[in-house]
């Protein structure tokens, strides 16, 4: 116990600076994302402070960080209208905190280790470019929807694109203004002359942008009020200044809805839903992880499951680990858990303390900060990177990058999905077998060696490579080298031995199981 204190307080140096960074980029997340999903405003922050406080210590992963997710907006909003309340809503929550709790006590987590790598850094590479273009209309002081939408569509009934060109021909001075100076404040904490300096090294460049936000932002109200941002393009927190306004600011679950069996369609839902989210975004985490620790993915999804739950008793949204304010940690140099755990401090100490000192921080100011993640999540080297793998890596990760950015984080995982299955299994057609062919005046002879594990995915090459010898050949097939041979392909050798007699192949078969066919 000792020894892991010291460990956690051995990186409070690097993690406080990360956890502060992922505060300033999940506050007005939270409140976007429940104003997109129909909640109250104070849920979105309930979900950030539970993440943090209690996911963050119960989580096996030293750099993800949780919190409501934009992915599960529609889901939200179609509980709520379906369910007609947000107390019965809450139980549906409840209620799929208990089946992530139950998925991960059966084991269900290892599905994560099945996500390929190409899809994994396609989905990362694909966040970074969302953020990028997500963020232009608030960083030009454009943008009135809400803070922290990935997806293709709008609410106001635009797209990723025509928001991006809608803005460039309606900037707003002011917060343009502030947007430029904090993004080139944190261009120039990045540069080697700063990081020399260890006085500076304890200071995020982050807080620097919002900070210096704050101030430009004043000095127009006093000086130049034609330039001062409006409070549309300011964080929007609500204020509470006392123990009877946190209680009007909560909600809790209306557990008379039980007998209602949408409820449970809408639970299940959000619970298989949250849990591949949470499990893509463990695994594009720990890529990220600059020592590729590794998550255990069902201790995860139980973390969830307990967040969701206590979540839904208060009023929160449903939860999953996300990868925007994951990647915000890594990228700010963050080492542990505790930076997800400072950071959901952070958000109830400011939610309870000083909310009118947060109101006052212009989007613009977060934005340049979510421009300096995205750009490090899509790097052009990524992509030259990913070109020199080869085509079989590189095609389903643009696919995925393509996919996500035009639909949605799981629809365009599904399609990455697809693409690079089609390549695996196009890789396991080719090499299942060794084959050694010797051909004399009047005979070829064959020897089909097979690799130690024959899985279903080899009996159409399998049935493509028997159909192919010629007749009066002389053909052994050795399985002295497999360790596990799959009912198809065997079914497949000894279907093949009534095709051998006809074409008068000589079949030898050595150390392969018998089957009746």
């Amino acid at each position: 116990m000792k020894k892991k204190l010291n460990y956690y307080l051995g990186h409070l140096n690097k993690d406080f600076p990360a956890g502060l960074v992922v505060f300033l980029v999940a506050l007005p997340l939270c409140l976007g994302i429940a104003l997109a999903s129909g909640a109250p405003l104070f849920s979105g922050l309930v979900t950030g402070i539970v993440a943090g406080l209690v996911v963050s210590m119960l989580s096996g992963s030293q750099t993800a960080v949780s919190g409501p997710a934009a992915g599960l907006t529609v889901i939200v909003l179609n509980g709520i209208e379906t369910l007609n309340s947000y107390e019965a809503f809450l139980v549906a929550v409840v209620l799929a905190g208990l089946i992530q709790l139950i998925l991960g006590l059966i084991k269900a987590g290892v599905i994560g280790l099945y996500f390929p790598s190409a899809v994994i850094k396609g989905m990362l590479a694909a966040i970074g470019l969302i953020l990028i273009l997500k963020q232009i209309p608030h960083f030009l002081g454009v943008d009135s929807d809400f803070f922290g939408n990935e997806g293709f569509k709008q609410p106001d009934g635009k797209n990723t694109f025509t928001e991006l060109f809608y803005s460039i021909f309606h900037i707003g001075l002011g917060p343009m203004i502030i947007g430029v100076v904090s993004l080139t404040i944190m261009i120039l904490w990045e540069k080697p002359f700063i990081k020399k300096i260890k006085a500076l090294t304890f200071l995020p460049g982050a807080l620097l942008a919002v900070l210096a936000g704050i101030l430009i932002n004043i000095i127009f109200k006093t000086t130049i009020p034609s330039l001062e941002v409006v409070q549309s393009h300011l964080v929007n927190i609500p204020m509470i200044n006392s123990f009877s306004g946190l209680a009007d600011q909560l909600t809790f679950p209306d557990f008379s809805i039980l007998g209602n069996i949408d409820l449970y369609i809408v639970a299940f839902t959000i619970g298989i839903v949250a849990s591949l989210e949470t499990l893509l975004c463990i695994e594009a985490s720990d890529k990220l992880d600059r020592h590729k620790r590794r998550t255990p993915n069902n201790r995860e999804l139980r973390a969830q499951g307990i967040g969701n739950i206590i979540a839904g008793l208060i009023g929160g949204l449903p939860m999953t680990a996300v990868i925007v304010r994951s990647s915000a940690n890594i990228e700010s140099g963050g080492e542990t858990k505790v930076s997800a755990f400072i950071h959901g401090l952070l958000l109830c100490l400011c939610v309870a303390l000083i909310p009118d000192i947060l109101n006052m921080i212009p989007l613009s100011a977060l934005a340049a900060v979510l421009l300096m993640v995205g750009y490090k999540l899509t790097r052009l080297d990524l992509y030259k990177k990913m070109y020199k793998m080869g085509i079989d890596q590189f095609i389903p990760f643009v696919v995925t990058v393509m996919a996500i950015l035009l639909t949605d984080l799981l629809i365009g995982i599904g399609i990455g999905m697809s693409v690079a299955i089609y390549f695996i299994l196009k890789a396991n057609i080719k090499t299942p077998y060794f084959m050694e062919v010797e051909r004399n005046a009047n005979q070829h002879s064959f020897k089909l060696s097979l690799s130690e594990h024959m899985s279903f995915l080899n009996k159409a090459s399998m049935t493509k490579t028997l159909e192919k010898i010629p007749e009066n050949a002389i053909l052994e097939i050795d399985g002295g080298k497999s360790v596990y041979i799959d009912m198809d392909v065997l079914e497949t050798i000894y279907n093949f031995q009534e095709t051998a007699k006809d074409k008068n192949i000589q079949l030898v078969l050595k150390n392969l199981p018998k089957v009746e066919v």
